[in-house]
Formats: C-alpha cells, sequence, structure tokens
C-alpha cells in the first residue's frame, strides 16, 4: 500500500489587533481632517441647487478671475517646471561648495507664510521699495496686477519640482546618462531618451502638485493683487 502523506498542520496567525487598531485609528484622523471638510463644502455649494452655481459661474467678475487664475497656473508652472529641471540637475550631478546650502534656500517658500512673501515682495516693488520708483518712471506696475501675483505664485510654488526630482535622480545615479554620452549621444537626446523616462512620474507629481498650490494660493496673491473687483482678484479670492 501507498504510504499516505501526513499533511502537517498549520495554526492560523493571531490577528494583530494592534495594528488594525493604528489602521483604524489612522483613516478615522484622515476622513474628519480631510473627507468630512471637503463633504461638507460640496454640501453646502449645492444646498440650494444647481442654479445658483451656475449663476454664479456665469458672473463677469467671477469669469474673469477663473481666467486669471488659470493664466497665473499657465505661467507659473512652465516657469517652475524649467526651473525645478535645471536645478534638480545641478545638485544631484556636480559637486559644488554651498550645494546644501541652495537645497536649504530651496526650502524657504515651505517655512515662510505666503502672506509674510507678499509682504516682502510688496515693500520691495511697490512704490516706496527699491524698484518701486524706477518702475513708476518706466510706468510699469507690478504690484496690484497679474505681474505681481505671478511673481509671488512662482514664489510659493517653486520647491514643488525640485524636491520630487531630487530624491529620484539621486537614487538612479548617473551612470546611464554616462554610458549614453560615451555612446555619443547630445546632451538634449540624453535628456530626451535615458532621464526624462526614468523620471516622468516624479516629474508629473511635481507638476501636480504646483498647479494646485498654484490654483489654490490665497494669502500671497491677496496682498499683491489688491483685491480690485474686476481686475485682480483670482478664483480662490472672489467672493
Amino acid at each position: 500500500m501507498a504510504e499516505v502523506t501526513q499533511l502537517k498542520r498549520y495554526d492560523a496567525r493571531p490577528i494583530n489587533w494592534g495594528k488594525w487598531f493604528l489602521i483604524g485609528i489612522g483613516m478615522l484622523v484622515s476622513a474628519f481632517i480631510l473627507l468630512v471638510p471637503m463633504i461638507y463644502i460640496f454640501v453646502q455649494a449645492f444646498s440650494k441647487g444647481l442654479m445658483p452655481v451656475l449663476q454664479n459661474l456665469a458672473d463677469p467678475d467671477m469669469l474673469h478671475a477663473i481666467w486669471l487664475t488659470v493664466m497665473i497656473a499657465l505661467i507659473a508652472v512652465p516657469v517652475n517646471l524649467v526651473f525645478g529641471i535645471l536645478l534638480a540637475w545641478l545638485v544631484t550631478r556636480f559637486n559644488f561648495p554651498g550645494r546644501q546650502l541652495l537645497l536649504t534656500l530651496l526650502d524657504i517658500p515651505f517655512a515662510v507664510s505666503p502672506v509674510v512673501a507678499g509682504l516682502v515682495y510688496l515693500l520691495f516693488y511697490g512704490s516706496n521699495g527699491p524698484l518701486g520708483g524706477w518702475l513708476d518712471e518706466h510706468n510699469l506696475q507690478i504690484m496690484f496686477s497679474w505681474p505681481g501675483m505671478v511673481l509671488v505664485t512662482i514664489f510659493v510654488t517653486c520647491p514643488f519640482v525640485v524636491r520630487e526630482l531630487v530624491p529620484v535622480m539621486l537614487s538612479q545615479g548617473s551612470q546611464e546618462d554616462e554610458a549614453a554620452i560615451l555612446l555619443g549621444a547630445s546632451g538634449w537626446q540624453m535628456f530626451r531618451r535615458v532621464t526624462l523616462p526614468n523620471i516622468r512620474w516624479a516629474l508629473l507629481y511635481g507638476v501636480v502638485l504646483t498647479n494646485a498650490r498654484a490654483i489654490g494660493e490665497f494669502g500671497a496673491v491677496s496682498v499683491v493683487s489688491g483685491s480690485i473687483r474686476g481686475e485682480t482678484p483670482v478664483a480662490a479670492v472672489t467672493d
């Protein structure tokens, strides 16, 4: 008779209640901090139906605010995209004195209040600032106009692309780039065919974060815009 193989008995793993408790607490806190306020905002926005929302969107001042917001984002995002790629390339591919200081200075927009950043730009480019007199003499208005709003938006959004790219580029190293150069690739070919495919997702995340911050920025923009009705309010400032 053939031998009957005796199956081993495996005891079921005990349920890790501590792990599930921590997961539940994390989800509960996240729901109250993120999900519940967003649901409340949408419920209040549509509490009187869809028509009031459509009427507000058809208001000329609202349309101008939305257009101004889109225009600022269309300028700030490409500027920070190019700036972020160049700076990330610089700090990950070259060693130079002050490299760490440069990365530290890049975090200033995260540490400084947007209102304070707007005030600094207002004091520097305003009528009584170092450049204010020269700008007035040449009929160039930066403060209380869209150029000032673009400047402060670029400032508050400049770290996002760099901070997404630097860890990825450091982890990948420069071996593939050097191999492409040795095989005769030009700088642009190396970036397009080697570097860009490796950083595309980090670059996409940085662009999305930059765009979201540019559209939703309130503090710095409200300081330098002057909230001139029909001219400078953006979507985040318009009532």
